[in-house]
C-alpha cells in the first residue's frame, strides 16, 4: 500500500504555511498516474520520493495540479519531516540534501539563483497593481521585483491571466521586512497552476541572493506575507542557499488508487 501525507512546511503548527502533499513510492510509477495524484490533492506541489538506494540516496520528483516543476522547497523539506532524518534527494536540480537540526527544525541545501537586473523601462508590469516598483531581477525560473515597502508587498494585487502569459514561472514581489523579520515575500505562479504560493522555498534561492548584500547580514529571518503566512530562515553559503524551516503533519493515510490501470512507461525511481 502506499503511504500519503499532507504536511504544512515552514509553520510550527497545522493549517499555517504551506501544505504538500508527500507520497511515499514502494515501485516505479508512470508520470501520469503522479501528475493525476498531484490534481487530485490539489496542493501547489505533491512530492513524490522514491526508495532508498544502496547510494543512500531517494529520488524526489515534484508536481503541481497541472504540471511537473524542476525545484520546490517546501515539498522538499515536507519529504524530509515525513521522512525524520537527514536525507539526500536525487532531483531535477540535482543532489539536494536535507539535515535535522535543532528543535525540530530542518535545513535544505539549495541552488543559489543569483537574479540579474533587469531595466524597469523595458517590462510591461500590467499584471501588478497597487505597488510602487524601485527594482526588478530576473532569476532562473521568476521574476523579482522589489517594491518600496513591506505595507505594498501585502497590498499589491496581481492580475494571474496577464502574469501567466510571461516568459517565466511567476512572480516574486519582496521587500525588505518590519514586523521581526529581515524581508518579505508574495510569490505567484498561475502558469503552472498556482495563482499564489502561501510559502516558496526555491523563491527564497533567489531572495538569498539579492539580499544578502543589500542588509549585510549572514542568515535572514524570512516571511512569506500569504494568507496562511509562513517563516523560513535563509543563509547565502557560495553558491549555495541553507533554507531551514519547522513543518507540523496534518493528514496520515494510505493511497488506495493505486496504479493498476496504468498504460504509460513507468519513470524510475
Amino acid at each position: 500500500m502506499t503511504q500519503i501525507y499532507v504536511v504544512d512546511a515552514f509553520s510550527d503548527a497545522p493549517f499555517r504555511g504551506n501544505p504538500a502533499g508527500v507520497v511515499l513510492l514502494e515501485s516505479a510509477v508512470p508520470d501520469a498516474w503522479m501528475q493525476s495524484v498531484a490534481a487530485e490533492l490539489r496542493h501547489s506541489e505533491t512530492a513524490f520520493v522514491g526508495r532508498l538506494e544502496k547510494n543512500g540516496i531517494r529520488t524526489l520528483r515534484w508536481f503541481t495540479p497541472v504540471a511537473e516543476v524542476e525545484l520546490c522547497g517546501h515539498a522538499t523539506i515536507a519529504s524530509a519531516h515525513v521522512l525524520g532524518a537527514s536525507v539526500k534527494f536525487d532531483t531535477l536540480s540535482g543532489i539536494l540534501t536535507c539535515e535535522v537540526g535543532e528543535s525540530g527544525v530542518i535545513w535544505m541545501n539549495l541552488p543559489a539563483d543569483p537574479p540579474e537586473r533587469v531595466s524597469l523601462a523595458s517590462l510591461d508590469l500590467r499584471f501588478v497593481e497597487r505597488c510602487n516598483v524601485v527594482a526588478a531581477a530576473r532569476g532562473r525560473f521568476d521574476l523579482l521585483l522589489e517594491l518600496e515597502s513591506e505595507a505594498e508587498v501585502r497590498q499589491a494585487i496581481v492580475k494571474y491571466e496577464n502574469l501567466a502569459a510571461k516568459p517565466y514561472r511567476g512572480l516574486i514581489l519582496t521587500a525588505a521586512g518590519g514586523r521581526g523579520a529581515d524581508i518579505v515575500s508574495r510569490c505567484f505562479y498561475p502558469s503552472v497552476g498556482v495563482p499564489e504560493d502561501p510559502v516558496t522555498g526555491s523563491a527564497h534561492c533567489t531572495l538569498a541572493c539579492w539580499w544578502s548584500g543589500k542588509l549585510f547580514k549572514g542568515q535572514l529571518v524570512a516571511e512569506q506575507a500569504s494568507t496562511r503566512g509562513g517563516t523560513l530562515k535563509i543563509e547565502l553559503v557560495s553558491d549555495r542557499v541553507w533554507l531551514g524551516g519547522i513543518c507540523s503533519t496534518v493528514i496520515e493515510g494510505t493511497l488506495v488508487a493505486d496504479t493498476a490501470t496504468r498504460r504509460t512507461s513507468p519513470s524510475v525511481i
